[in-house]
């Protein structure tokens, strides 16, 4: 049987053809992503852990585009080639070793101040109109300027980060060549943003993330200037993208089902466990590409070295094998062992970062607006084929 991951309705929705998936074909080898897709949590989980698996290089489908056109993105090749991480399992392994003092539970609870003045700043903003647009007026620039202080960049340079880390989104999915263009002209204006912030801490350090990968003495890419700017980059984009989604992703949930919602201002203690739903529901990725390194077994099938598997964390997250009712939206679930952040090595390293962004922010605005209701129905969603999406809107009113 052959599934259409590109189809219209699929586009708009994913998780029919997902349960179908996993309940029909759970490893599915798709001409579409000329990989295989695994759907299954027990099959998606063991391939988190599975060391023959590694990250395939991100200018892999660039680098298939026509001659012609694939020059036109050399720059942004040449930058995404030196992101951590996608560019070999030990460089990925030194990179979050180099940088976990960073992002631990209780250094990070040091910047809950500072997040709460964020997030009111923002609320004070729109109060006097009476509502907000979630997405574009408080989830993603929150998380921008959240990244921007870990980061160290001046102030005054934060305004484009938003705009910036939404359009580095193309060199990950399906895109024309206008919102390739875009974004090799954001990813350029980002790198000569922090080139000079770069240069300064270098003579001057401080406690910031630029400072640990720019310092000559232990900096991780101390040698490399260019990679010190590639994964500033990389940093904004990872900080922003997946936390500002489970921001906006969540407050929607809360907002669609008004009995979560009355029993979390009951109950304000559950927010944590309300976090982990909405990971688990929604999720902060919808998937992850790996390729086999070596020949392995995965889902009781044998596969050769060089094949690409296609992490369906959103089917993992939704498996009636390890959730009961896993389309019943329950901030009260336990366990809740979902893989919204991967597992392994690979495990987001910003994972605590945007649990801390998203309690804060959302805790804030349901204290601040205890009448809070969506201003429009149904909510709009931007597709991000094949099998992701995120909300383009969410306008509430207070």
């Amino acid at each position: 049987m052959t599934y259409d991951f590109f189809a219209p309705e699929v586009v708009g929705d994913p998780h029919s053809l997902l349960r179908r998936l996993r309940t029909e074909n759970p490893v599915y080898w798709s001409p579409q992503l000329h990989g295989w897709v695994l759907t299954r949590y027990a099959d998606v989980l063991a391939a988190t852990r599975e060391a023959r698996l590694a990250a395939p290089p991100t200018t892999g489908w660039l680098d298939r585009l026509p001659e012609e056109v694939k020059q036109q993105f050399q720059p942004a090749r040449a930058s995404l080639r030196l992101w951590a991480g996608l560019c070999g399992e030990q460089e990925h392994l030194d990179f979050q070793a180099a940088l976990k003092k960073f992002f631990t539970p209780s250094t990070l609870e040091r910047l809950r101040p500072g997040v709460q003045r964020l997030t009111d700043e923002l609320i004070d903003a729109a109060w006097e109109g009476g509502g907000l647009e979630v997405v574009e007026g408080l989830a993603r620039p929150l998380t921008a300027r959240v990244i921007g202080e870990l980061l160290g960049l001046p102030t005054e340079t934060r305004e484009p980060l938003s705009r910036w880390a939404a359009d580095l989104r193309c060199f990950f999915q399906s895109a024309d060549l206008e919102e390739l263009h875009r974004g090799q002209r954001s990813l350029l204006e980002l790198q000569e943003c922090v080139r000079p912030v770069i240069a300064a801490r270098r003579h001057e350090p401080r406690e910031d993330l630029i400072s640990a990968l720019a310092s000559r003495t232990e900096g991780f890419f101390a040698q490399e200037p260019e990679a010190v700017v590639a994964n500033c980059a990389l940093l904004l984009f990872a900080g922003h993208e997946t936390t500002s989604h489970l921001i906006s992703s969540g407050l929607r949930l809360l907002l669609s089902h008004p009995e979560q919602l009355a029993l979390l201002r009951d109950k304000p203690e559950l927010m944590p466990s309300a976090i982990e739903e909405m990971l688990r529901y929604e999720g902060a990725s919808d998937a992850m590409a790996r390729y086999s390194t070596a020949p392995l077994e995965l889902g009781g099938h044998q596969f050769d070295a060089g094949q690409l598997f296609v992490l369906v964390y959103k089917a993992a997250n939704h498996d009636p094998e390890v959730f009961a009712q896993p389309e019943r939206f329950d901030i009260t679930r336990q366990p809740n062992r979902h893989l919204a952040f991967g597992m392994g090595s690979y495990y987001c390293l910003g994972a605590a970062l945007a649990r801390l962004e998203a309690q804060v922010c959302l805790r804030t605005l349901l204290r601040r607006a205890p009448r809070l209701r969506p201003a429009s129905e149904p909510p709009e969603w931007t597709p991000l084929p094949p099998l992701g999406r995120r909300l383009r809107s969410l306008p509430v009113t207070f």
